[in-house]
């Protein structure tokens, strides 16, 4: 963290970095819990794949923090997992709705 939670824009940092850290934890422990053959079954990278990326996102986020260049990479990564992948393995494993 390159910030001191002293004043207002640095409590608001330390909310943002605890958000980003909560997503990338939910996100992992959704991938673990899917089936690897879903991942693919909707053209998407291997579970594996998912989980590494996930894992070094959420590596960089506690030892870096979710501001600066690699931080914002970091957050962009769990926000893919969450908003594209997430929901097409799940529709997937799920089966059609009536």
């Amino acid at each position: 963290m390159f910030f001191t939670v002293s004043s207002l824009t640095g409590w608001i940092l330390l909310i943002l970095q605890l958000i980003a850290i909560a997503a990338a934890v939910f996100a992992i422990f959704h991938a673990v819990r899917q089936r690897a053959d879903a991942f693919t079954a909707v053209d998407k990278l291997s579970k594996p794949i998912w989980l590494g990326i996930l894992i070094v996102a959420l590596l960089v986020l506690v030892a870096m923090g979710a501001i600066g260049f690699i931080g914002i990479i970091a957050v962009v990564a769990v926000c893919v997992y969450l908003v594209d992948v997430r929901p097409r393995v799940d529709d997937v494993q799920r089966g059609p709705r009536w």
